[in-house]
């Protein structure tokens, strides 16, 4: 803990104590995280898969990093465990209101308040306003992966399937991305960019295929099975009001175009803490080249919510005519003008001309 928090009392609320490992992040990284020591696996190669193109990319000095859902909340709370300053509670909150000097929060059991209240629960109507607003475009990645084991050694873990999009694309943006973390075993993810959420059947039928098709396994067991919803919208969420700081998806944390949070949310936190330890306002701390990537966000997600270019394609391209570790950076938000426009240029402006200048104008 940074030494400015040690005389600080902390509160951290949540409604129920986590005993289940539900869910898997992944990204990718230059060098040593936060987390590196509960890094579960990582790959310094990735395949692409279409059906016009195929490549396997070395991604050095990145490396793609996979970490458990069960692990991180391990981590994270035995380390809160150690400062007699963190208090844990385990209720479910009711409301959340601030003032210009107290934020309150009201759970079932009890009502707290505190300088600064950092809240990471959506908004239940954010959809219905975001949708209220011109230029503002909503849909949703949705996912179900296994964790599949074969009794013989059958993956190269050392190579990850970052996309592949050999899967029928008629209800969206299709993939599927397949993360050996042994030569028995392999988390099988099957995802969707789209407005409509599949049945649990479609998703269960579509890793069944994947697997018995491209990865040419019949027998194995599902060890863990794991499903979710992540907004993708260029949607401009509430950064917080007063002393209440908007976190994670809920403040803006998740990349309208792609879906990747865990990286983002982790810069947001730094330049949160960097901001109380300077006694700053730890509610504006976005910058300028956030506010530009939210436009290329924007661009994006109308070239596929009017189906102007399929995302299969238009993923192929930016992965065919760009050194992978400039894609990645670009997914980051970490590259500049220069770099973007390659970018740009790599990718149809029959579709996205137009979309830019909508966006933009």
């Amino acid at each position: 803990m940074y030494p400015f928090f040690s005389n600080k009392k902390i509160l951290l609320i949540d409604k129920a104590q986590k005993h289940v490992n539900d869910r898997t992040w992944c990204y990718w990284e230059m060098r040593p995280g936060w987390f590196e020591e509960i890094v579960h696996h990582r790959w310094k190669q990735i395949d692409i898969y279409s059906n016009e193109f195929s490549a396997r990319y070395d991604l050095l000095p990145y490396e793609y990093k996979m970490i458990r859902g069960i692990d991180l909340y391990n981590y994270v709370l035995n380390k809160a465990v150690q400062n007699k300053n963190i208090t844990i509670v385990y209720e479910e909150v009711q409301s959340i209101h601030s003032n210009e000097t107290t934020a309150t929060v009201t759970t079932n059991n009890n009502e707290y308040l505190a300088d600064y209240v950092f809240n990471s629960i959506l908004l239940n109507n954010w959809q219905q306003q975001a949708l209220q607003q011109k230029k503002i475009f909503v849909l949703s990645q949705h996912f179900k992966g296994w964790l599949i084991e074969t009794k013989k050694d059958i993956f190269n873990d050392q190579v990850a399937t970052f996309m592949d999009f050999r899967v029928d694309q008629i209800k969206g943006t299709a993939f599927v991305y397949a993360l050996p973390v042994s030569k028995k075993q392999a988390l099988v993810e099957y995802t969707l960019f789209s407005e409509n959420i599949l049945e649990q059947e479609e998703y269960d039928a579509a890793l069944e295929a994947y697997i018995h098709k491209y990865l040419a396994i019949k027998k194995f067991t599902v060890q863990h099975s794991e499903w979710g919803i992540i907004p993708m919208t260029n949607y401009n969420f509430p950064k917080g009001e007063n002393r209440i700081i908007n976190i994670g998806t809920a403040g803006g944390q998740t990349k309208g175009s792609s879906g990747y949070t865990f990286q983002f949310i982790q810069k947001h936190a730094e330049k949160i803490v960097d901001a109380l330890i300077h006694e700053k306002d730890p509610l504006n701390v976005q910058t300028i080249f956030e506010k530009r990537f939210r436009t290329y966000d924007g661009i994006l997600l109308n070239v596929l919510k009017n189906k102007k270019m399929s995302g299969d394609k238009l993923f192929t391209q930016l992965f065919q005519k760009n050194a992978p570790q400039s894609v990645l950076k670009f997914l980051d938000n970490e590259t500049n003008i220069k770099e973007e426009l390659k970018i740009m240029n790599s990718v149809s402006l029959t579709a996205f001309l137009p979309a830019a200048l909508k966006q933009i104008f």
